[in-house]
């Protein structure tokens, strides 16, 4: 498990190494918020709790792209790794079957590669609506596409314990905390 790294304003930054989040606390470049009780890291001369959550003692200007390209690491996390044709999970497929990238209006009929005209579809709803609109193959979109919020896409495809999940809900509001409960292991 990794460590969550805060800004000195508490926004949440990534998930760093729990090495590289003991480094930085050494170092005093960060402080140490949570920890887990369980765990730890030795030295010679010196026990340091393993953390969960780190903060910077200086702020970091992060920038920010206004807006995220679609990829199908987000794509997947945006739909529930759920086929948005027939509604099956990645878990619920078999043998040779997997998740895929579908374009409502298929490229080739003037469709583009954006948020609005992609969803996840399971290989055997993509090949049977082939190069043809939904209503053209019988099928129907169980949701309607759009762009994820920012915060769904960074911490989605991110696993977070309840108590980093704590801190991205402070600085996010609860709404960012329902997006991960789903994720967060038990």
């Amino acid at each position: 498990m990794g460590c969550l790294a805060l800004n000195a304003s508490f926004e949440p930054l990534t998930i760093v190494p729990q090495r590289r989040a003991v480094r930085l606390v050494l170092d005093r470049k960060a402080e140490l918020l949570e920890a887990d009780s369980g765990m730890s890291f030795r030295s010679e001369c010196e026990i340091v709790p393993a953390p969960l959550v780190i903060r910077l003692v200086r702020f970091v200007t992060v920038p920010r792209r206004l807006r995220r390209q679609v990829t199908n690491t987000f794509l997947f996390a945006r739909d529930d790794y759920s086929c948005q044709y027939c509604g099956r999970h990645r878990s619920d497929l078999k043998g040779r079957q997997f998740l895929t990238r579908d374009h409502i209006l298929p490229i080739s009929r003037g469709g583009q590669n954006d948020w609005k005209n992609v969803v996840t579809a399971c290989s055997p709803c993509n090949n049977r609506k082939a190069n043809r609109l939904p209503e053209e193959a019988g099928l129907r979109l169980l949701t309607d596409p759009a762009e994820p919020n920012s915060v769904h896409l960074v911490w989605a495809v991110r696993r977070v314990t309840p108590i980093q999940a704590k801190y991205i809900g402070m600085f996010y509001g609860s709404e960012a905390v329902e997006l991960l409960s789903g994720r967060l292991p038990s």
